[in-house]
């Protein structure tokens, strides 16, 4: 996949809303493998909802997504599975982690469906994201810091075009938003893939290509 397309997309609960001032919504926008682009918008304007909307989880919109030439409501649910393992990677901003299996297992869960990665990478960024200690350790038991980081890792477990991340600092300090970037940006660009990245204020430090706002 080489290009994502939005035209005149619309959130159905802004149906009455002014939006001329977005630069997302009620345009032609097209976001582009190997760019780099960060959404900046206050809480409730819609961040999540893109997400979301490119990743297939909602269709509460009006307008057009397509993936290439092709509109991605013509999808069906077999290929949105491959499409999942293969072309998107997304962090939510509830991170989705299984509380009751430890961080690794978390990871190897969706690691080991692609073989993407040797374990050893996942346990080089474990210790570089400073939770060595904690890979055997149950994700329930773990800060909401913590947490983040074993989401970061997870959501570039797999190989991807485009990779969703929303919000995905909210809860790090300044090191470890660097650390992070640093590790999302060099399997971005391993892999010749797009980065798209929400933010509400703690922007993640990646390279921006293009900034967005909602």
């Amino acid at each position: 996949m080489q290009s994502i397309t939005l035209k005149n997309v619309r959130p159905r609960v802004f149906e009455d809303e002014d939006l001329s001032l977005s630069q997302v919504w009620d345009t032609d926008l097209v976001f582009t493998r190997g760019q780099t682009y960060v959404v900046e918008a206050p809480s409730g304007t819609g961040k999540s909802s893109l997400c979301a909307y490119i990743y297939g989880n909602r269709r509460d919109y009006t307008g057009h997504i397509r993936f290439d030439d092709r509109d991605i409501s013509t999808i069906t649910p077999g290929e949105w599975q491959k499409l999942r393992r293969t072309e998107l990677a997304y962090l939510p901003q509830e991170l989705d982690l299984f509380p009751e299996l430890t961080a690794m297992q978390n990871l190897c869960l969706k690691n080991d469906l692609t073989g993407h990665l040797p374990h050893s990478r996942l346990r080089e960024w474990m210790e570089a994201l400073g939770l060595a200690d904690r890979m055997d350790f149950p994700v329930g038991k773990m800060s909401i810091g913590q947490q983040q980081r074993v989401a970061i890792i997870r959501s570039i477990c797999q190989p991807f075009s485009f990779l969703l991340i929303d919000e995905p600092v909210s809860h790090l300090d300044a090191r470890n938003n660097a650390l992070a970037a640093e590790i999302i940006m060099t399997e971005a660009r391993r892999q010749n893939a797009a980065v798209i990245a929400t933010s509400v204020g703690n922007r993640i430090g990646i390279p921006t290509d293009t900034e967005l706002h909602l």
